[in-house]
């Protein structure tokens, strides 16, 4: 799995991904993907990430745009020297694409918001790249 990063205000996002042989069904054109996130709070403020937005992209070039509150159901409280970790799931009706984003991020000492950017990262079904 190759890992991709980007920091924003203090914010490093650290993501991967890979296939779900088992879940998905080619000839469907059903495509499964994991992906893991890493979130390091490098800043020296608690931050609580309230919102994701993703830009997904298959190999026929068609977009989705998934926007909600929180990740996983939960808005985490991130202290400074912290990590989180959740992992979660993307369907595709290619075997490759891609995703990209942002979580807009609360500063929890005034409430201010910010976007902590998410490393664009690919979406590859293992059999494409032998």
């Amino acid at each position: 799995m190759t890992v991709e990063t980007k920091t924003t205000e203090g914010i490093t996002i650290r993501i991967g991904s890979y296939y779900e042989t088992a879940s998905s069904r080619p000839l469907n054109q059903y495509f499964a993907f994991t992906y893991v996130v890493e979130i390091e709070n490098t800043s020296s403020f608690e931050v609580q990430l309230m919102r994701r937005f993703w830009h997904i992209k298959d190999a026929n070039l068609d977009v989705k745009e998934v926007e909600g509150s929180g990740i996983i159901g939960k808005q985490p409280i991130i202290k400074p020297g912290e990590l989180y970790n959740y992992s979660s799931w993307c369907p595709l009706a290619t075997a490759m694409g891609k995703m990209a984003g942002y979580y807009t991020m609360r500063r929890l000492m005034d409430n201010s918001t910010f976007k902590a950017y998410i490393p664009e990262f690919q979406l590859i079904a293992d059999y494409i790249n032998n």
